[in-house]
Parts: C-alpha cells; sequence; structure tokens
C-alpha cells in the first residue's frame, strides 16, 4: 500500500472514529443494555450493525485495510453515523474511490487580470482571492484596512487560516474568534480529503499543531463543512464594531481560486463604517493589492 494510501486511509479512520464517539445508542434507536459502557458513542460492531454491514468489514474500513468500499457501504455508513450533506461528501473523498494514483503535479495559482480587475472596481467592499487552504492570493484596498497590511507579510504567511491563529490583531478583530476559528478549520479540513498530502498543507498544518493547542484539537476532531456565506461580526480599531455578509464565489479560471467578499446592507450602521474605512484607506499608505509574489504561491516542488 502507498503511502498516499496510508494517509488518506488513516484519515478515513480517524474520521469514523470521531463520529461515532458523536452518537449515542439512544440517538441510534439501539436497545438499552443496562450497564456502563466502556466507549463513548457507538462500538464499531454497533455502527456495522446500523449499516447492515459485517463487523469485520466495517472494521476494515476503519483500519485503513480496505481499498475501494463500495458506494452503498458508504452511504449505509453515513446514515447510521447521522452525517450531514459536507461531512457525508467528505468520507466519500476520504475513500478514495478513485484509487491511490500519486497527486498531480499542481501547478503555482495565479490570479487572472478580470479577478484582479474585479477586486480594483469593488471600491466599497472588502475582497480577497483565497488559493488552496485559505491562502490570500489577492485582496483590494479595503480588505487590507480591514483585516492586515498582506503585502507587508512574506508569502507563506498570507494565509487566512494561519492569520486567525498566529495573528494578535486578527484574534482582536473577530468579535466571535472561536466561531470564526472553527470555521476555518472545517473548510480546509473538508479541502483536506483530497488534497492531504499537499506538502504545503502538510506544512501549514503541523506549524499550527504545534503553536496552538485548539487548532490541534479543532483540526483532530476531524469536523468538516464547506460553508460558501454567513455573517460575521468585527471589532476594528478604526471602523468600530461591523456586522457583514460574506459569501466565496469560485474563479471560472480556476476552481481551487475564490473570491470572498463582505457587504453590509445600504444605510446600515455597518455600510457606513465601510465608507468609513474605505475614506480613511484612501487618505492612507494604501497597500499594494497586487504582491509580486503571487505567482509563487502554490505547493512546493
Amino acid at each position: 500500500m502507498s503511502s498516499t494510501s496510508r494517509g488518506r486511509n488513516n484519515d478515513l479512520g480517524e474520521f469514523l472514529k470521531a463520529r461515532r464517539a458523536e452518537v449515542t445508542p439512544e440517538q441510534a434507536g439501539l436497545p438499552f443494555v443496562g450497564h456502563p459502557r466502556r466507549v463513548k458513542g457507538l462500538r464499531r460492531e454497533e455502527v456495522a450493525q446500523l449499516a447492515s454491514l459485517s463487523a469485520e468489514y466495517y472494521t476494515r474500513i476503519e483500519q485503513g485495510r480496505l481499498q475501494g468500499a463500495s458506494a452503498p457501504a458508504l452511504a449505509a455508513i453515513a446514515r447510521a453515523l447521522h452525517l450531514d450533506a459536507d461531512q457525508t461528501s467528505y468520507l466519500y473523498q476520504l475513500a478514495n474511490k478513485a484509487g491511490s494514483a500519486r497527486p498531480r503535479k499542481r501547478a503555482p495559482q495565479r490570479v487572472a487580470p478580470q479577478t484582479q480587475l474585479l477586486l480594483d472596481n469593488l471600491a466599497d467592499t472588502p475582497a480577497v482571492v483565497l488559493g488552496r487552504h485559505m491562502s490570500v492570493l489577492a485582496w483590494n484596498p479595503l480588505a487590507a484596512a480591514l483585516y492586515t497590511d498582506f503585502s507587508a507579510l512574506p508569502p507563506a504567511e498570507r494565509n487566512l487560516m494561519r492569520l486567525t491563529f498566529l495573528d494578535p490583531r486578527i484574534r482582536a478583530l473577530y468579535a466571535d474568534w472561536e466561531a470564526s476559528a472553527r470555521q476555518c478549520v472545517a473548510f480546509v479540513r473538508m479541502e483536506a480529503a483530497h488534497a492531504s498530502t499537499a506538502r504545503e498543507l502538510q506544512a501549514l498544518v503541523g506549524e499550527l499543531s504545534l503553536r496552538d493547542d485548539d487548532f490541534r484539537r479543532w483540526w483532530g476532531s476531524h469536523d468538516v463543512a464547506h460553508k460558501t456565506f454567513g455573517t460575521k461580526r468585527y471589532h476594528h480599531p478604526v471602523a468600530g464594531d461591523l456586522t457583514l455578509d460574506w459569501q466565496i464565489l469560485t474563479c471560472p479560471h480556476d476552481p481551487d481560486q475564490c473570491v470572498m467578499v463582505m457587504t453590509a446592507p445600504p444605510g446600515t450602521p455597518s455600510h457606513e463604517a465601510l465608507r468609513f474605512l474605505a475614506s480613511w484607506a484612501a487618505t492612507s499608505a494604501a497597500p499594494d493589492s497586487r504582491p509580486q509574489e503571487a505567482e509563487a504561491i502554490g505547493d512546493p516542488e
């Protein structure tokens, strides 16, 4: 078995163990046994029973000893563990239905001129281009004013998840830091189902695991989500309190890139605060939104 397969299968096993630990026998509809249980949540044998699989077959899946679990078996496991849509998608990706072929070498990510022009034209709307693993590839001046001067950071440090955990200014910016941080982890964890062997991602996860206990615990919980819109609250040192709607739009030239835009309804205090922040940014030294190093961002060779 290749190292790629072992890594993916280990992720699959850890994910299944984390999910079955969250399902109680009562939730699963199993009969009350009347004595203390030695494990939290469901046992492997109970998951197999609920999924109408043999205990040996399920155990081989969870231990990473089975190549290519059948789609009906995966669907039955998802139902037994009460997985939501994102978790079910993650399960199928981890099961590596395409086999254990080595991942293809991916070219460094570049921001298309049309996408950069879009950012430049969003004068009153913070917007950033996110690449693989939440790397920040480009931004407009208002996004830099809202978050941080990305141009002052080395390219390897321009990563929204990394900044969320390691930059004290970003921690203080979020009114609910834990919710935002866990959302970042769940989003990247979802991506890791098909990019878990990327050296860039491994380095990022390794650094954050060593430097932040919360990250290490949340990454290990295997919570996943592919949320593409929502609302965040900020405490900005210049603009004050803001409540902004955010959404992620996939770039047509590269499905691994997306534009994240943040907006507020016209006439609201947050909209006025954005306008004030835009005016402040225009009169300050505007950060460069066209990083010359952007073309070097990507998986190391």
